[in-house]
């Protein structure tokens, strides 16, 4: 039992530090710890379809040479599957809240999906290996985080643009974002030679871009706020 416990704690310790962290940097109008916590559920509970479809979905992948039986598993198994179902529980139980109401908030709502998915993918690797637990704390969690946030970012742009053209655009240039991060990293990660390190760089590149995009969404929000606010 106890076994059990420390695995759980290792699995979600990551996960919860990360979104602590987001949830400090939304200073403006800061969301309900309560939404926070069911965003962060509703991730966890993403990982069971996510993997249901990628068994499915990762069939072709065998009959594939290589290097195309790698590019089919990690474009297509693990990110397109994965971030499209991150994609969908975000669009179908977030993004109509009234909370979510800034360019941060879509950030922080999917950095929170985001972690509530690597916290169920922890405990699976947990299960079969608990020393991956560590590296996964500063590979594939962090990665989660950043792929799907930045998707966060332009579901915020697109939820403050209104319906329309504009508004489905930026959606779908989040969601590419994310599967693209994605399906690099875990390309690079596949081929298990020493490309292996570019998965590194792919990651790194994430992390700098989100960092910026969490700036431009503070600095959006800034200005909405004070154009929202009637002069005294």
């Amino acid at each position: 039992m106890s076994d059990l416990l420390i695995l759980m704690a290792g699995a979600a310790l990551p996960s919860l530090v990360i979104v602590i962290w987001f949830y400090r940097m939304d200073r403006l109008r800061p969301e309900p710890v309560g939404l926070i916590g069911r965003s962060v559920l509703f991730g966890f509970l993403a990982a069971a379809p996510a993997i249901a479809i990628e068994l499915i979905v990762d069939l072709p992948a065998g009959a594939l040479p290589f290097p195309f039986s790698i590019i089919w598993t990690a474009f297509v198994t693990a990110a397109l599957v994965e971030e499209g179902v991150k994609y969908f529980f975000l669009k179908r139980y977030l993004y109509t809240n009234k909370h979510f109401d800034e360019v941060m908030d879509g950030i922080l709502y999917a950095v929170c999906v985001s972690l509530g998915f690597a916290f169920a993918e922890n405990i699976l690797y947990g299960l079969g290996d608990a020393s991956a637990l560590l590296l996964r704390a500063f590979t594939a969690v962090p990665m989660h985080a950043a792929a799907t946030g930045i998707m966060g970012y332009y579901l915020g742009l697109a939820k403050r643009s209104g319906p329309g053209p504009e508004s489905k655009a930026l959606a779908r240039r989040g969601f590419w974002s994310a599967v693209a991060i994605h399906g690099f990293y875990d390309f690079f990660l596949f081929t298990g030679s020493l490309l292996a390190f570019a998965a590194l760089a792919v990651l790194l590149f994430a992390l700098r871009r989100l960092r910026s995009l969490v700036k431009e969404a503070l600095r959006i929000d800034r200005v909405d706020e004070a154009i929202s606010t009637p002069l005294a």
